[in-house]
Order: C-alpha cells, then sequence, then structure tokens
C-alpha cells in the first residue's frame, strides 16, 4: 500500500526505505521475511489451509482484531480511527477481510533511538499512528493489512528489531525488570542474561514443537515487583553464591484462566549452566507438553501432572544429552560491560524555580538509580498508548538526555534511564511539550488494562474503557492518602488474563450477565494479589458487578481500607482480615442491575456508546417463568462458590472443594433444566451435561471452547477429601470460570430459543 510513498521519495533523489534498509538486515532474517511473504502469496491463491497459515502468520507476530467496536481510547478522549464503521462489517475474522494486529518483540524492554523512530515510521505508514505498549514489553500496531506485514519486518529488522514469534506456540518475549543495572537493590545486572537466552531461544530447534506458548522473565532482586517471576514458565531471580553469579529459578508459573505459582526448580542455577537449563525444560515440554487439548497445554500443568521433583529429574536427564554449544558461555566473556551508560555527566538538581506541575511529576515518576547523581524518569502512557510522533519526540529527547537506554515497562510505560539529576527539569518540559508529562506512575491511578472489546476477539468487556475512566477519576494519584496511593489496579476484558488481573491489589476480570433479557456488561471483582515480591500471591474473584459501579467498587473498597487499616497493615492483610464475607457486604448492593427504563447506561460499556447487545425474549409468562427459574439457579451456584471461598479463607480446603464442585454441579444442572432434561445425581448430571450440552457444542465458548466444561469433567474425577490448599484454591477458581461460562451458555440458549 506504499510503492507510492517509495516511488515520490525515489523520484526526488532521496533514497526510498527499500533502498535504505538493504543490506543492513541478516541474510537469515531476509530469507525468513521473503518466506512469509510468498506464504502469504500461496495462501491468497489458497494453496495453504487457513489454519495452517494462522500458525505461519502468528509465528511471525501477525493477529486478527476485532472492529464491532469501531473506536479506541486514548486515556482520555475517544478516538475515531481512519476506517470509517461503515466499511467494516461486524464479524469479520481474517486477515484478508481487514486490517489485522502486528506484534514486535522488545526483548527486555530495551530500545534505542534510532529504533523509537522507525517504530514511528512504520505507525505512522501502516498503521493507525498508534503504538502500543503491552504488559510484557512488547509493541503492539494495530489496523495492518496482511500484505504489508512483510515490508514492516523488512524495516524493522533493518533496525535490529524482529517479530518473529511474537506471537504462536513459541518462546515469546523474554522479559525482565526494566531497572536491571540501575535498581539500588539489585543483585547484579540482569539485562545480559535476558538478551542472551531471548536470541539463543529465538528460533531454536528445540523451541518449535510446543503445545502452547512459553514465557521466560528475569529479575534482578527476590523483593520488588519488577521481573514477576513466580508467573513465568520460567522465572530468573538473580543469586550470588560464594562469590559466582547465577540464578534461583522457577518453573510452571502462568496466569491465564485459572494461575499457577511457578515451583522453585533450583535455588542456584551457575551463569554458566542458565542456557543449557532453559534448553532442557524447553525439550522435556516440547516432549511430554500436551499437544491435542490447547487448554491444558502449558508448562503449568505438565509439571503439576508431573510433580516438581519428577520434573526436575526430567530435565536433569534432558540435560546429558544436550550436544554442547558455545552460545551457552560465549556471552559471559561481555557481562561485565554489557550494561548501558551514561550520555552526560551526573550532577544535582538544583534550586530555583521549576516548570508548573513538575515537582507532582517528580514526586511519583522519578526514581534514583543507584548511580548517584542519575534518575529513572518514567513516561506515563495513557493505557499504553503513544502516538508516532510522540514516539519521534521521545527519541529527540533520549538523544538529547540519555542516549539509548530506553526501556518499556510491564506496566505499559516508557522508562529513560541515566537521566542526569541536573537535567530534569528541562527533561519534563520536553515531555510536558508533546503530551506525556502526566504524574502518578506506578500509582494506583497508573492503571493496566489489556485491548479488551476494543481490538482483541477474546474481548467481553472494555477494560482499556474501564481503565480510562478509573484514571480519569483517579487523576495522578498525588491527592490520596499514601497507603491508597500505592496500590495497583489492573483490568482483562476477558479470563485469558493479559491484564494481569490476578497479580494487582484490584483486580477487574470481564464477563457478561442478563438481565431482563438484555446483556450487561459485567467485571469480576479479584481482590487481594501481589505484584511484589515478584507476583508471590494471586487474588480471587468474589463476584460479578455491573461495568459501570466499578469504579463504586473503587472507591468503596479504598475508603474502606484507610478507615480499618490497622498502623501499617498492607492492602493483602487488610483483605484477609476483613475476610471475603466481610468485602462482599461491603459492595452487596453494588450488584444490583437497575432496569434498562430506569437507567440504559448500565446496558453498555464503557467508551462504547451503543447497547452492549440486546437478546431477544419470548413475549408471555412461560418465558419469563424459564428467565426467572435460570437466574435462580445460576445465582445459588455463584452463592456456593462464594461459600467455598469463605470455607477456603477459614482452612478448610476439603469443604471448599466440595462447595466448588457443588456450584459446578447446579449450574450444569440449571443448564439441563432449561433444556428440559431432569438429570438427576451427580454422575447423572455430568452425564447428561456431556451429553445433551458438551457433545452437542451447545455448551462450547466460541474462543474458550470445551476448556471450562474440561473443568467441570475434571473435578468429578478428584477425591476432594485430602484436596491440599494449593488444589483447593485452583478448583474455586475453575468453578467461577465454570459458572461464567453458564451464563454465557444461558444466553446463548435463550437467544436461540423460538418466540
Amino acid at each position: 500500500m506504499n510503492d507510492s510513498i517509495d516511488a515520490v521519495a525515489g523520484a526526488g533523489g532521496a533514497p526510498s526505505w527499500r533502498e535504505t534498509v538493504h543490506g543492513k538486515i541478516a541474510t537469515a532474517l531476509e530469507s525468513e521475511i521473503d518466506v512469509f511473504e510468498a506464504q502469504i502469496q500461496a495462501r491468497k491463491r489458497g494453496e495453504v489451509e487457513e489454519r495452517v497459515f494462522a500458525e505461519i502468520r502468528l509465528r511471525r507476530g501477525a493477529y486478527g482484531q476485532r472492529y464491532d467496536n469501531g473506536q479506541r481510547h486514548d486515556g482520555i478522549e475517544t478516538q475515531t480511527l481512519p476506517y470509517p464503521s461503515g466499511s467494516l462489517t461486524k464479524g469479520l475474522n481474517t486477515m484478508w477481510d481487514a486490517p489485522g494486529m502486528q506484534r514486535i518483540k522488545i526483548p527486555f524492554g530495551g530500545l534505542s533511538a534510532d529504533q523509537m523512530d522507525v517504530l514511528a515510521a512504520v505507525a505512522e505508514e501502516y498503521s493507525d499512528s498508534i503504538l502500543h505498549v503491552t504488559t510484557r514489553q512488547d509493541l503492539q500496531l494495530h489496523f495492518v493489512h496482511i500484505e504489508d506485514t512483510p515490508d514492516i519486518m523488512r524495516r524493522l529488522g533493518a533496525a535490529g528489531i524482529t517479530t518473529r514469534e511474537a506471537c504462536g506456540n513459541t518462546v515469546r518475549n523474554v522479559t525482565a525488570c526494566p531497572y536491571a543495572g540501575v535498581c539500588p537493590g539489585e543483585t547484579f545486572d540482569a539485562t545480559p542474561y535476558a538478551k542472551a537466552l531471548a536470541y539463543f531461544l529465538l528460533g531454536h530447534e528445540d523451541t518449535q514443537d510446543f503445545g502452547r506458548k512459553f514465557k521466560v522473565s528475569f529479575s534482578g532482586c527476590k523483593d520488588q515487583p519488577c521481573g514477576l517471576a513466580m508467573m513465568h514458565d520460567i522465572g530468573c531471580i538473580a543469586r550470588v553464591r560464594d562469590g559466582r553469579r547465577g540464578f534461583e529459578l522457577y518453573v510452571g508459573g502462568g496466569l491465564g484462566a485459572v494461575p499457577h505459582q511457578a515451583k522453585l526448580f533450583d535455588e542456584f542455577v551457575p551463569e554458566a549452566e542458565l542456557l543449557p537449563t532453559a534448553q532442557a525444560v524447553c525439550r522435556v515440554f516440547a516432549r511430554l507438553g500436551e499437544k491435542k487439548n490447547r487448554q491444558r497445554a502449558r508448562l503449568k500443568f505438565l509439571v503439576a501432572k508431573l510433580g516438581i521433583e519428577e520434573f526436575k529429574r526430567l530435565v536433569a536427564e534432558e540435560r546429558t544429552k544436550l550436544t554442547p554449544d558455545e552460545r551457552w558461555t560465549a556471552f559471559l566473556a561481555h557481562v561485565e560491560g554489557a550494561g548501558d551508560g551514561p550520555l552526560l555527566p551526573a550532577a544535582p538538581l538544583a534550586d530555583g524555580p521549576r516548570p508548573a506541575g513538575f515537582d507532582g511529576w517528580l514526586k511519583t515518576n522519578v526514581r534514583p538509580q543507584r548511580q548517584p547523581g542519575y534518575s529513572v524518569a518514567t513516561v506515563r502512557l495513557p493505557l499504553g498508548d503513544l502516538t508516532a510522533d510522540q514516539m519521534r519526540a521521545l527519541a529527540r529527547t533520549a538523544r538529547r538526555f540519555t542516549g539509548d537506554t530506553i526501556r518499556t515497562t510491564a506496566e505499559q510505560n516508557i522508562a529513560f534511564r541515566w537521566l542526569s539529576d541536573a537535567d530534569l527539569p528541562e527533561f519534563y518540559a520536553e515531555v510536558e511539550r508533546i503530551g506525556l508529562a502526566q504524574a502518578g506512575a506506578g500509582t494506583i491511578a497508573d492503571v493496566t488494562a489489556c485491548p479488551g472489546t476494543d481490538t482483541c476477539k477474546l474481548g467481553i468487556s472494555s477494560s482499556r474503557g474501564l481503565a480510562a475512566e478509573l484514571a480519569r477519576e483517579l487523576g495522578d494519584g498525588r491527592e490520596v492518602d499514601p497507603a491508597v496511593r500505592r496500590l495497583t489496579i489492573k483490568t482483562s476484558g476477558c479470563f485469558n488474563a493479559c491484564g494481569q488481573h490476578h497479580i494487582a491489589d484490584m483486580g477487574f476480570l470481564g464477563v457478561s450477565r442478563n438481565v431482563g433479557g438484555r446483556r450487561v456488561p459485567h467485571f469480576q471483582v479479584v481482590l487481594g494479589g501481589e505484584s511484589g515480591h515478584n507476583a508471590a500471591s494471586y487474588g480471587l474473584a468474589l463476584g460479578a458487578v455491573p461495568s459501570k459501579r466499578i469504579p463504586d467498587v473503587v472507591r468503596r473498597i479504598s475508603d474502606d481500607y484507610l478507615r480499618q487499616r490497622e498502623g501499617d497493615e498492607t492492602f493483602q492483610q487488610y483483605v484477609k482480615r476483613i475476610g471475603k464475607a466481610g468485602i462482599k457486604t461491603l459492595i452487596g448492593d453494588l450488584i444490583a442491575v437497575p432496569s434498562h427504563d430506569h437507567d440504559p447506561s448500565f446496558y453498555s460499556d464503557w467508551g462504547d456508546p451503543r447497547e452492549y447487545s440486546i437478546a431477544d425474549l419470548a413475549e408471555g409468562e412461560c418465558a419469563g417463568e424459564l428467565v426467572s427459574f435460570a437466574h435462580f439457579g445460576l445465582a445459588e451456584a455463584e452463592r456456593r462458590n462464594f461459600e467455598a471461598l469463605l470455607r477456603l479463607d477459614a482452612g478448610d480446603a476439603a469443604r471448599a472443594s466440595d462447595l466448588a464442585f457443588g456450584a459446578m454441579v447446579q449450574a450444569a444442572k440449571t443448564l439441563l433444566k432449561v433444556r428440559n432434561i431432569e438429570p438427576g445425581d451427580d454422575d447423572g448430571i455430568v452425564d447428561g451435561f456431556r451429553a445433551h450440552l458438551v457433545e452437542p457444542k451447545l455448551f462450547s465458548d466460541p474462543f474458550a471452547g470445551d476448556k471450562f466444561a474440561q473443568y467441570f469433567f475434571q473435578q468429578h474425577k478428584q477425591s476432594r477429601a485430602d484436596a491440599t490448599a494449593e488444589a483447593a484454591n485452583r478448583w474455586v477458581q475453575e468453578a467461577q470460570l465454570f459458572v461464567d461460562a453458564a451464563h454465557s451458555c444461558y444466553e446463548r440458549l435463550l437467544a436461540a430459543s423460538p418466540a
């Protein structure tokens, strides 16, 4: 679509981008992109199946996206996209019909100024001129045509950036603490290790046969949240033992629908063994990981199935079979000098007049480095978004103040390292000129959000719309009590947890409910997670609240926390002390949904004035009775699972497990009765559910398939009498997802019912 641009550039004597990048891309990478371009043409000719091509393009970072929203939030206002809503048909689901999304890998979040310029150029020329920073330190472009992706990849490749394996059943972007190398509390700089492992595993033959994605992270210390090691397939925490560098290694973590805490694999893996150990883990996962059932194909399920000791034995055995590779240790010769450094000499922040707003920004967005006289300044991005012009301006700012020391963050911001304290006022003035000087980075106002219903096909509720509203209400976070200011809020549009809601103080997970025949956007309230200590604990869902009342939930809970806080009590300690029942009582009145006639705003989502959806009900008492019964039955299932939460809090794992399974039974029985089937006892309900709802694909979710049904079947087989606290915790979460899926199934059954 940009041939005309190149022609014009060439005509004026200036080289086209194709001439500019020629010779700058590694031969192997250029060949791969040529092959991908040929595969696109083969797919257009019908020579490659869509199912096969989908995996091909995903491994190059190219996704499909949704268009039924037609708008994209920038944090304050709603921006109309350059594709008129009338020209995009609702329900388009292939990249031939309409533009999609291109994900770009940024290992450990590291960027140079030149790379930022190239990213700005491709965003402007091939997408909607918006770059989005993800919770995995990647960058994403939306509204990209599939036929433009090879050119995008070539231009990025010439700047040392790849999209390879940014998606698909591969090793995804290797993340790391954005403060690595400058953090006062780190053990040592983990950056060169993250970089070495990222490029060692990229395209490695032992990472090409996974059943699902694989994620790796690095943290320079154990106490701070930045690396989030406990929620990764491999989590590496820097350690020193007897004067030698190494890593405390964890395996089998992950969020998703039901999060798993990573298990300690080894208290100390010497630095020379890091890459071969990771390779051996990948080989075991590729060989023994689930392939047929994608819902159980992550490493966390394999570790849970085998047990950590057996998994360790298999990895040790695999390690002995590996052919020695010089890349395992070659990078170690350059580790000491691999870190970045300052562009300008250090100098203290001077007294005297400062720009308006600077002091508040300094308080929340700047943190001192361990190197005296230098600081890290965080540019807070609204919902992780910035324009191409803003990216160019930040590149110019980096060249002036910091050099190539930029990092994207898991909080969807951009951090500038090695900023001399004396330059902070001028740096602030520069970012203020481009509209990116908002204070509140790292505070409760700095809300994390996945794409949700804006562009993601899996989105159920508008996580970005909610995040924008919360950020607007919370401002820059300076005016609230310090205890509340440091809380975290994360929102996900669906159960897949891309917004990382499980590890927030207050997390919100998008679901929907049927009220009076109309669908209403809701969010499950997830409290008590912890991003600190490398994502040390996960929160649990307490119940669904209408989307429009989530700001009330945030205000009410944070106010109650301040009123009832005992001494230096953390939010997690407060939630545990008050208990699930206390929190439910606190927000119980916010669960009710007013009728559509009384307040129609509840029936649309944040940032989208249209009605969320309408299910046309049959007229008459019979239909009314059906609605009443189904709502009653599903509400009872939710009640039982909430009671399971209470028993879990009380330490009664066996009873919590029984109640969780009972909630599933109740939900399944309700759906069977909607189908006019009387199933009998628990075994009959399980069999009837399988025969009348799962096998006919009536329960199958459009995106999750039979995933949640499998939770039900698996729990039916389990002995709950001797359940551990960890197993009970997982079963309660699975039960909530099953009940949410039952609500969705009921809505589909209702919509399909004859009038």
